[in-house]
């Protein structure tokens, strides 16, 4: 099953009537720390956002600190975190409806909601309310659909769909056929019976807040965090996990760590010394795309307030929860 994304554009709530925080940034800034302070002084919990600490097995390599939720000997609770099996592939509409599941069950209990997590598409599925529908495969509508050209699609696309939330569905065939196959079913007799399975959407206000670092600040970060996880046997889980049974296909799809330490066993990679330097120039280009990606939500009228940039994450953690009184109402 394949999600489609149809986007609504939201801006900030205004004054003190924002229901939950959000803290985003790229890797390595220290979004964790920031976010479970918040949640131990401001009575919350933490509602993860990160694409590969989903999964049960994947610790080292996806920086599942759990002992980061604990301070001073107090638990500070979490969701969204070891939620599936490597055996089963979790998407954006999977994430946006266990978050729709968790969200209001915090809210009734009188918790704030503080989501972490620098999965830029979980983020701004719910913060932008990307309207998802587990739409299945329509075999005859698509091979009817095969023998179009891109134009043609795009053509029929706009006949279904005159206002398109995004047009990124018309530059790429496979995108463009699946939108049309949502958008068919979806003005059928099925799209009831569909939405009626789905878990509704809760009122969600959110003061997002982004953190993150000057450029070297970040590049050393990364580099010290790499070696320290290499130290705590991140080769050695990967290693485990092909053993227990996931294929090195499966494990180069979760991206970095995982991509590259299992290309290091399959020969790849030939070195502990390349291997290092290859993850780390990675990892430094992965950081830029998340921040690419979060200036774009701000260019789509998303109201980021980002906290200073300094390495101090006490001084970070100050203006957070600063913003948090001024925004939150107690």
């Amino acid at each position: 099953m394949r999600d489609c994304e149809g986007i609504v554009e939201v801006s900030e709530e205004n004054g003190k009537n924002c229901n939950s925080v959000i803290i985003l940034g790229p890797t390595a800034v220290g979004k964790t720390d920031i976010g479970v302070q918040i949640a131990l002084q401001r009575h919350g919990e933490i509602i993860s956002a990160d694409s590969r600490q989903v999964y049960k097995g994947l610790d080292i390599g996806s920086g599942k600190d759990i002992a980061d939720y604990t301070v001073g000997g107090v638990p500070v609770p979490h969701h969204l975190i070891d939620v599936t099996d490597l055996a089963h592939e979790y998407n954006v509409f999977n994430y946006q409806q266990d978050f729709y599941r968790v969200f209001p069950e915090l809210v009734s209990r009188g918790a704030l909601p503080v989501v972490v997590g620098g999965t830029g598409m979980y983020l701004d599925s719910v913060i932008r309310k990307y309207d998802l529908v587990p739409v299945p495969e329509n075999k005859e509508l698509r091979a009817e659909l095969e023998t179009k050209t891109l134009e043609e699609l795009g053509k029929i696309l706009l006949e279904i769909k005159p206002e398109l939330h995004t047009r990124e569905d018309l530059l790429h065939r496979d995108r463009c056929i699946r939108a049309i196959e949502i958008a068919e079913c979806m003005r059928s007799e099925k799209a009831d019976e569909i939405r009626g399975k789905m878990i509704p959407r809760p009122v969600i206000r959110p003061l997002i807040i982004g953190t993150t670092l000057a450029r070297p600040a970040l590049r050393e970060n990364v580099s010290r965090r790499l070696k320290q996880r290499l130290n705590e046997g991140m080769i050695d889980e990967v290693r485990e996990l092909h053993e227990k049974g996931t294929s090195w296909e499966r494990l180069e799809t979760l991206g970095l760590e995982y991509k590259f330490v299992s290309e290091f066993f399959e020969g790849k990679i030939k070195t502990n010394d390349e291997l290092y330097e290859k993850l780390n120039t990675a990892i430094c280009q992965f950081a830029k795309r998340q921040e690419t990606w979060f200036r774009g939500m701000e260019k789509k009228g998303v109201v980021i307030h980002w906290l200073p940039p300094v390495p101090d994450k006490t001084v970070r953690v100050s203006a957070a929860l600063e913003l948090v009184d001024n925004y939150i109402t107690h």
